[in-house]
């Protein structure tokens, strides 16, 4: 039987952070859009709902690549659009999600500037923005933008990807790079 849980991530386009948790084992499923949180962070920001396997994937595996995969320690002019937060659904994630915060901090240069925020209100983005990488990987915005993300994820967090959905898309490049020699 499944325990799953739901956590929402923010922190750069929405469309890369799709990408990123739809790429790993244990996700069930990644909604993409805009969260609200409490009075503090009102404002809509883009984000992501992730459903996933506890059993699969831990809360602080799933933080710690999300801190690594988007500028977590940059404070940007872009910030109100793309608020660095973990959202917490449910008080008992609250805890864990800043424990894991402080401790990734010895990794990291910078302050890491990503907030753990109550979660609120989530409006889905339009159906023909869903899924974006898995269907686009060719766009620009995917090799420019989503690529290099997806590389830090094969990299660092191999152990984690869930290679049979690369190989099922046409994202298959990202596991087998082709190398030019002249």
């Amino acid at each position: 039987m499944l325990k799953t849980k739901k956590v929402g991530f923010g922190g750069s386009c929405h469309w890369c952070t799709e990408a990123i948790f739809q790429s790993l084992k244990g996700v069930i499923n990644v909604s993409q859009g805009w969260i609200e949180s409490d009075d503090n962070y009102a404002e809509f920001s883009e984000a992501v709902v992730v459903e996933f396997d506890a059993d699969a994937i831990s809360l602080e595996n799933l933080i710690e690549i999300h801190l690594y995969t988007h500028s977590s320690t940059s404070q940007h002019a872009m910030r109100s659009k793309y608020r660095s937060a973990v959202y917490t659904f449910h008080d008992d994630q609250e805890i864990p999600a800043k424990q894991a915060i402080e401790m990734l901090q010895k990794e990291f240069e910078d302050p890491i500037i990503t907030k753990v925020i109550p979660f609120k209100t989530f409006k889905l983005n339009d159906q023909q923005y869903l899924d974006y990488y898995y269907k686009n990987p060719d766009k620009p915005f995917c090799k420019t933008f989503i690529d290099p993300k997806l590389k830090i994820l094969l990299k660092q967090f191999s152990s984690h990807v869930d290679e049979e959905k690369l190989r099922s898309s046409e994202c298959e490049r990202m596991l087998n790079p082709i190398t030019i020699t002249f």
